[in-house]
C-alpha cells in the first residue's frame, strides 16, 4: 500500500494563515451555489448529549464534488457554561477525506473554522436577502461566532450603527470594544434587547438561553429588514415568521427534524414547512430562486449550520496551509 499522510493544522497554524475576510467570503458562497446546483451531498446534522454538563456535541456530514472534492465530518462541542473554565463555549474538529478511497486527507482544528463559517453564511444570507442600503445592525449575542457575523456583515454593508447585547454586562462590554477596536468604528453595547434590535435594517439573534423563551418581540421588527435567529433555543415569538415576505434556510433537511434551534416551535406549528419556505439560501446564491426583490419585503433566514461550510472554509484553509508551508504532516499508513 502506498503511504497515506495527514495534513494537520491546529489552531495556532490556522491564526498563522491570517485568513482574509474575502477568502472566507469566497470560500462559503462558492460551497453555497454548489449545494444550490445540486453538486454536494449533505446529512442532516446529529446530536449526542453526553449529560453529565449543560452542553452536547453536533456531528455534521457532508461532501462536495470538484474543485474542492473532499468529503468532511465536523465534530463540534456547543456548552454554554464553558466559560466559567475559560473556555469558548464551542470546541471543534474537522477531519477531510478522498471522497474516492476513504483515505483522511486532514485533521483541522474547527473551533475558529465554526465561527468564522457561521459569520459569513450570515453575511452572505444578507447579501442576497437584506436591503442594499442597510446601515444599522442590532446583534443579540456574543458567543465565538458573533464576531464573524458582526465583521463580515460589516464587511459588506460598512454600517454607520452597530448595537450589540448579551446577558452578562462584562460580556457585552467586552464585545463592543473589541469590536470597536477591530472595525474602526464605534460599537454600542446596550441593556436590553429592544433598544438593541429596534429599528435596525439587519436583526442577528445568537442568544444563549437555557431553554425556549420569547426574548425578541416580532412588534420590535421593522418593515422591510433582515432577521437571523439561530439560538441552539428559540428566542423568538410564533408570530416572527407572520410579518416574512420570505422564509430562507440553509438545508430544509436538517431544519425539519431534530428538537434544537430557533424555529423548531415554527416547524411544529406548521408555520414553517414545504408550502410557506421559498428557498434554501444556496439556491438563491446559485440564481435558481429570487433573493430580495423589493425594498419592503421583511425577510428571514434561519441557518443551523452546514458541514458543506466546514468543508469547504477548510479545504481553503488547507491548501492555503500548503502554500505556505504552514502546519504539520502526520504518516497515517
Amino acid at each position: 500500500m502506498p503511504p497515506i499522510y495527514i495534513a494537520y493544522l491546529n489552531r495556532f497554524d490556522i491564526d498563522e494563515l491570517k485568513i482574509t475576510d474575502e477568502e472566507i467570503l469566497t470560500a462559503i458562497e462558492t460551497s453555497l451555489a454548489g449545494q444550490g446546483r445540486g453538486e454536494t451531498v449533505i446529512e442532516p446534522r446529529v446530536h449526542l448529549e453526553p449529560g453529565v454538563a449543560n452542553g452536547h456535541f453536533n456531528v455534521l456530514r457532508g461532501a462536495i464534488k470538484p474543485p474542492i472534492d473532499s468529503a468532511g465530518v465536523k465534530i463540534v462541542g456547543d456548552f454554554v457554561d464553558n466559560y466559567k473554565l475559560g473556555f469558548p463555549s464551542e470546541l471543534a474538529i474537522l477531519a477531510l477525506f478522498d471522497p474516492r478511497t476513504g483515505a483522511p486527507k486532514a485533521i483541522l482544528d474547527a473551533s475558529g473554522i465554526t465561527d468564522m463559517r457561521t459569520g459569513a453564511v450570515t453575511a452572505i444570507g444578507a447579501k442576497y436577502l437584506a436591503r442594499k442600503n442597510s446601515k444599522v445592525l442590532g446583534h443579540i449575542g456574543a458567543r465565538g461566532t458573533a464576531y464573524w457575523n458582526v465583521r463580515l456583515l460589516d464587511h459588506l454593508f460598512d454600517f454607520d450603527e452597530i448595537r450589540v447585547h448579551s446577558r452578562r454586562e462584562e460580556s457585552r462590554n467586552g464585545f463592543a470594544d473589541r469590536l470597536s477596536r477591530d472595525l474602526g468604528k464605534k460599537v454600542v453595547a446596550t441593556g436590553d434587547w429592544k433598544t438593541c434590535v429596534e429599528e435596525a435594517d439587519i436583526v442577528v439573534e445568537a442568544s444563549r438561553l437555557d431553554k425556549p423563551k420569547p426574548m425578541l418581540k416580532t412588534e420590535w421588527i421593522k418593515k422591510g429588514a433582515f432577521v437571523v435567529p439561530y439560538g441552539t433555543m428559540s428566542a423568538i415569538e410564533l408570530s416572527l415568521t407572520d410579518i416574512m415576505t420570505k422564509l430562507v434556510v440553509d438545508d430544509w433537511g436538517q431544519c425539519k427534524g431534530g428538537k434544537f434551534g430557533s424555529l423548531r416551535a415554527h416547524v411544529e406549528a406548521g408555520k414553517l414547512s414545504e408550502a410557506t419556505l421559498h428557498a434554501e439560501l444556496g439556491q438563491i446564491v446559485a440564481g435558481l430562486k429570487p433573493g430580495r426583490e423589493s425594498d419592503g419585503e421583511t425577510n428571514l433566514l434561519w441557518h443551523r449550520g452546514l458541514s458543506l461550510s466546514d468543508i469547504a472554509l477548510g479545504h481553503a484553509m488547507l491548501e492555503k496551509s500548503q502554500r505556505l508551508g504552514v502546519g504539520e504532516r502526520l504518516r497515517f499508513a
